[in-house]
């Protein structure tokens, strides 16, 4: 049985991580890329289910034709993006995304799970950034909490299917510490994953409920703005018909 202390301390550096989380709108300093990795991503996250699947649709159609090719594998069209999003399998599979101000998924990653009981301690890795959103290390930081939820299912092995032209995903991988197998235009890379500690445990459950807490100050944020930009319409049009009026 885990003692009191151990959990508090766990509680406590967990903590530490998490109010010093920036925010997906934010640009990071030199100091935070230069960060080795931590347990959680360092803005917050939101685990996306079935209601979000047109979010999902949405994103993946605003990617270049360049961006859908490398994320796919294959120049994807609307149609087989859509048929994508409608088969992925929200009970089996992780799915992870970053939300701005506006409630845009800007980011998102998908973590595919074996379907096969002889590979069940595997996962895939698939990730997309939108290209407004680059350079803020997104995609690393999806590909360590994708880690991190796969280590607390018990995955022993996360592969990477990517073509060897997307050097930025074979980046995330390397510097992850994968070992990547290039074969011609294409490129695999997989990573072994340690077991799950009591740390990864405790920073799975602070990171869901950072990345809903943060979802949701977001929504009603949006709603509030939103209201005050109705009303002045409304106030306005009232000016509008007193001026008319006196007229």
């Amino acid at each position: 049985m885990l003692m009191t202390k151990d959990w508090l301390l766990a509680s406590w550096d967990i903590g530490r991580r998490f109010w010093g989380a920036g925010s997906a709108d934010d640009q990071p300093s030199p100091i935070q890329r230069g960060k080795s990795k931590m347990a959680f991503a360092s803005v917050p996250m939101r685990s996306l289910a079935a209601q979000h699947r047109e979010r999902i649709a949405a994103h993946l159609m605003s990617l270049s034709p360049e961006d859908r090719y490398l994320r796919f594998g294959y120049p994807a069209s609307d149609g087989q993006v859509r048929r994508y999003v409608d088969h992925i399998d929200f009970d089996r599979d992780e799915v992870i995304g970053i939300f701005n101000r506006r409630l845009e998924l800007i980011a998102m990653a998908h973590v595919a799970y074996a379907t096969n009981d002889e590979f069940r301690s595997c996962a895939e890795f698939g990730v997309s950034v939108l290209s407004k959103a680059r350079g803020r290390g997104y995609g690393a930081q999806l590909f360590d909490r994708a880690v991190m939820l796969a280590r607390s299912r018990d995955v022993k092995m996360m592969f990477i299917h990517a073509l060897s032209e997307n050097t930025a995903m074979l980046r995330i991988a390397r510097n992850a510490g994968a070992t990547v197998h290039r074969e011609g235009s294409e490129s695999e890379a997989y990573l072994e994953l340690p077991p799950a500690s009591f740390d990864t445990h405790m920073s799975k459950i602070v990171a869901v409920q950072f990345g809903e807490m943060d979802y949701q100050f977001k929504k009603q944020a949006k709603q509030f703005w939103d209201f005050l930009g109705n009303l002045q319409e409304i106030r306005q049009g009232v000016r509008d018909g007193r001026h008319q009026s006196a007229e």
